[in-house]
């Protein structure tokens, strides 16, 4: 195949947060998808993705989680279930991984913050504002909205400190025509926002430095200064291929990028602020910013910090990876927001490959096997009086390329997959148009024209499985297997010319590829399964505080402490917690006292225990009858979870001996 030139394309590098949902797997999974059809199409490809993982807020975590910042994102990154693991379970074939606590980026940035210093783009002042600590975001207080920040909607502080500044004003006139006049920033919705929201109101100069933390990249030339950390995390474009640095060198090669994804809440930053600065250093801007919307969960974004997440583990583990990438590319317009459900996953899973796609597969091979053994006969490609059906299913499919590679270029992948589904859907009618079954029952006047049929569903199956490997690459390797496409005709080139695949190639019936999922199961599973990870990710255990309030040791001494024998225990009738305990405490008369413990204990499994009670304070009626001290228990929470322990001695400690 003909290599038609690089192709360089990025997400954003993510905040490590400790708890990662599928909005952050969104934007992943939809570069990884331009990026293995880029590759597909015969381009060579660079994939960045990375972390960000500067700034006051992994500061002020790290110190809540009793560790170093180093440590806290170290574990986060590189840890169990953490980025690297994520991207790894969803099948993203990034080629290059930027970390920017790494050695080279931080020498890196240094060097060019000291760059726009000594063109005179960065200067020393004093910065006096509103700050969003998650956003990591300067705002005006004309900026905020209710005063709180505007992309998150959450309080900001006031922050005053000495601070360096970049010239962001200098940069507005060029960087408002960048916008109207390219398709720099896409989609168009997204330049209005920018230019009415904060070019056209005056674009202030931006502060660059903080000084009110230290984890971050220092200003080399002023110590106690750290670099802002918009401009760290958007140079890792650069330095991940060896801007400003040795450890790469084919920053020649793939710069400028092709395209950032980015979610919409950071297009500010990087359709702003990342040419603006580019332009100061007079380097080549990137071709596309494209700011793609939000995943929303009951009408609000997906936030960590709101508590409504949805977890990519459990889904994957409950549907398939695939079926997850497939779903977040099918559904949602790229450009815009949408509204996840998990009821809106199981429906697009059953409609689009358990329905559609997957009985395709499984009626075709199975016809095969069936009424030809493993392989069609040759001469079975051609017809020599094709009919309309046959024109309209081979014309549809012959010209899928075209209309696929129209919409991929156009970052919408959810325009692709229509493409491609038309066809699946046209071949699935073509099979009831031609009813193969009753074809079959006459072999010898009709097994031509079956094998001829079954030949064309092969066929359109083998081209919408190559345009939807970037999709679901291991899926559709399991179909290229059951259909029999070889290597050869699993190509870009290929995809164009009908009649690639091979007449006699095997064909085998395999397992389902997409099970149509039972509802009403599914919804209860991962429902469990939700629970349990929200109980898994607490504490393992809490213990009630200490009191603080000291007692003297008199009063310490008026408590009486004995060692008590169950003689017998039963739960109280019309009462869900209490048991009543018939005790030997030592005198020679029954004790009863009642205890809230049964959530925790049967009564069966306490007679003949031995525990300790306080016997000397006032009687207390509860539900009617009367009880006699209290037993002595632990109480912790595990898990979320209450957890109760009577204290149990020796039995060879008699009853009514006195604690001290």
């Amino acid at each position: 195949m003909e290599n038609k030139g690089k192709f360089y394309i990025t997400t954003p590098i993510y905040y490590p947060s400790d708890k990662l949902h599928i909005g952050h797997t969104y934007c992943t999974v939809a570069t990884d998808v331009t990026a293995r059809y880029k590759r597909l199409a015969g381009y060579d490809v660079m994939f960045l993705t990375g972390t960000d993982e500067h700034g006051q807020k992994i500061e002020d975590k790290a110190k809540e989680a009793g560790v170093s910042p180093q440590e806290f994102v170290d574990n986060i990154v590189e840890g169990p279930r953490g980025v690297k693991d994520l991207w790894k379970l969803m099948n993203i074939s990034n080629d290059r991984f930027i970390r920017t606590t790494d050695d080279y980026h931080v020498e890196a940035i240094q060097r060019i913050f000291k760059k726009m210093y000594d063109n005179g783009d960065i200067y020393k002042g004093k910065y006096v504002g509103k700050y969003c600590k998650p956003c990591e975001s300067f705002w005006t207080e004309t900026q905020l909205k209710d005063g709180c920040c505007p992309d998150c909607g959450r309080p900001v502080v006031d922050a005053e400190e000495e601070a360096y500044f970049f010239r962001l004003s200098k940069y507005a006139d060029r960087v408002r025509d960048l916008l109207v006049n390219t398709d720099f920033l896409q989609p168009r919705s997204r330049v209005n926002e920018m230019v009415n929201n904060f070019i056209d109101p005056g674009l202030e100069d931006l502060c660059v430095s903080r000084t009110s933390f230290t984890w971050g990249i220092p200003v080399d030339f002023d110590p106690g200064h750290v670099v802002y950390v918009w401009i760290d995390a958007l140079f890792n474009y650069m330095t991940a291929l060896g801007f400003e640095n040795e450890k790469y060198n084919d920053l020649a090669e793939y710069w400028p990028a092709d395209v950032h994804f980015v979610g919409k809440e950071i297009v500010r930053f990087h359709s702003i602020i990342w040419p603006a600065m580019l332009m100061s250093l007079d380097l080549p801007l990137p071709k596309h910013v494209f700011g793609h919307g939000w995943l929303l969960l009951d009408g609000g974004k997906m936030s960590k910090s709101k508590g409504n997440v949805v977890d990519p583990y459990i889904l994957a583990e409950q549907f398939g990876v695939d079926a997850l990438r497939f779903f977040l590319m099918r559904t949602f317009p790229f450009g815009s927001d949408g509204n996840f459900s998990n009821e809106l996953l199981i429906q697009t899973i059953n409609t689009d490959l358990a329905n559609d796609l997957g009985n395709l597969v499984s009626r075709t091979t199975a016809m095969v096997g069936k009424y030809f053994g493993e392989a069609l006969p040759a001469g079975c490609s051609a017809w020599a009086e094709p009919q309309d059906c046959d024109r309209e299913l081979i014309g549809l499919a012959s010209g899928l390329r075209d209309r696929y590679e129209e919409a991929m270029e156009a970052f919408a992948p959810h325009k692709a997959l229509d493409e491609v589904f038309k066809v699946i859907q046209r071949a699935n009618k073509y099979i009831d148009e031609n009813a193969p079954w009753a074809l079959a029952k006459d072999m010898d006047a009709n097994g031509a024209r079956l094998a001829h049929v079954l030949y064309n569903l092969l066929e359109a199956t083998r081209i919408c499985g190559i345009l939807l490997s970037p999709f679901m690459p291991e899926s559709m390797d399991k179909l290229f297997g059951q259909i029999g496409a070889c290597e050869g005709c699993r190509t870009w080139d290929s995809v164009a010319v009908w009649g690639s695949r091979s007449e006699t190639s095997p064909v085998t019936k395999g397992d389902a590829l997409f099970p149509r999922v039972d509802v009403d199961k599914a919804l209860a599973a991962l429902e469990a399964a939700e629970a349990e990870a929200k109980k898994a990710a607490l504490p393992p255990i809490e213990l009630e505080p200490q009191l603080t309030e000291q007692v003297d040791f008199d009063t310490f001494c008026k408590s009486d402490f004995r060692v008590v024998k169950v003689k017998a225990c039963e739960a109280v009738k019309k009462s869900e917690k209490l048991l009543k305990f018939t005790l030997d405490d030592g005198t020679g008369t029954d004790r009863q006292i009642l205890s809230g413990i049964h959530k925790f204990y049967e009564p069966e499994d306490l007679v003949g225990k031995t525990l300790v009670a306080i016997v000397n304070l006032p009687p207390r009626k509860m539900m009617g009858q009367m009880s006699n001290g209290m037993l002595l228990s632990a109480v912790h929470t595990e898990k979320g979870e209450e957890k109760l322990n009577l204290i149990m001695l020796d039995d060879s400690i008699p009853a009514g001996a006195k604690l001290c």
